[in-house]
């Protein structure tokens, strides 16, 4: 199995890009065109934390969470993978507050990766331009920046 981490568990950040309009193959949104742009999806793994980032990297999986209909899609690629590694599941949700505080970011389907949750719209935000990683960095100064190469997504 590739390896990105040696970490047991933590929260990531997937930094998607479509450089196309698209809709998502869920019912529930299936009305909806996304616009191309950046995706943001911030989720947990608080065990296997390798094995679901590698995982998210497959274009070919059966689809089990929402995420799954967006990282099989043809028309997104995973351009980054931000890792805040052995961080607690609560940090999940306290991430997507701070990024929903920054300028031009939204939430495109609400009720989007966030079943178990009660707080959060959804864990996806987007936004027309990409986040810089310095706003990253200055949100969690231990975070690990993951660049997916071509031979990574398979």
């Amino acid at each position: 199995m590739q390896k990105i981490t040696d970490a047991k568990s933590g929260i990531y950040i997937l930094e998607l890009f479509a450089e196309k309009d698209f809709k998502v193959r869920i019912k529930k949104f299936s009305d909806i065109i996304l616009d191309s742009g950046f995706y943001y999806y911030i989720g947990s793994a608080q065990k296997n934390y390798n094995s679901r980032l590698v995982r998210h990297l497959k274009k070919s999986k059966t689809i089990h969470w929402h995420i799954d209909h967006l990282t099989t899609n043809a028309f997104l690629k995973i351009n980054k993978i931000y890792l805040l590694e052995n961080s607690n599941k609560d940090l999940e949700c306290g991430t997507v507050q701070l990024l929903e505080q920054l300028r031009n970011i939204n939430h495109p389907l609400e009720g989007f990766g966030n079943s178990d949750c009660k707080v959060c719209k959804s864990h996806l935000l987007y936004s027309k331009d990409e986040i810089a990683y310095s706003h990253f960095i200055s949100l969690y100064q231990d975070i690990v920046l993951f660049k997916p190469s071509d031979k990574d997504t398979f």
